[in-house]
C-alpha cells in the first residue's frame, strides 16, 4: 500500500500561480457581486468544468486579477496532491506575511 501525504504550499509569484490554476483546468476569477467595490472584487480561482453554469463567479483577466492580487498583498496556498494522490485544486487566499 502506498501512503501519501497532503501538503499545501504558499506563494505570490505570479507565474506560479498562473501555471498552477492553468495545469488545473482554472481560469481567474471574482465573486460576481462584489465586482463593483473599490478593493477589485474578491478574488478565487474558478473551474468551469467542475461547476454548474449559475456560477456567481465572473472570469477575469489575468492582469486584473493580478493588479487587485498585489493591490491586497496576497498569498496564494496551494495543493498538488491530496493525502490519497489524487489532483487537488485546494488553494485560497491568505494576507501576505
Amino acid at each position: 500500500m502506498i501512503f501519501y501525504r497532503s501538503s499545501s504550499k504558499q506563494t505570490h509569484n505570479h507565474a506560479t500561480i498562473k501555471a498552477w490554476a492553468e495545469e488545473h483546468g482554472g481560469v481567474p476569477a471574482i465573486v460576481a457581486d462584489t465586482a463593483k467595490s473599490n478593493n477589485g472584487g474578491i478574488l478565487r480561482i474558478h473551474f468551469p468544468k467542475h461547476s454548474d453554469h449559475s456560477s456567481d463567479l465572473k472570469e477575469i483577466d489575468w492582469d486584473t486579477f493580478f493588479k487587485t492580487f498585489d493591490e491586497e498583498k496576497l498569498d496564494f496556498l496551494y495543493q498538488e496532491k491530496k493525502a490519497d494522490g489524487e489532483e487537488s485544486t485546494f488553494h485560497k487566499f491568505v494576507a501576505r506575511d
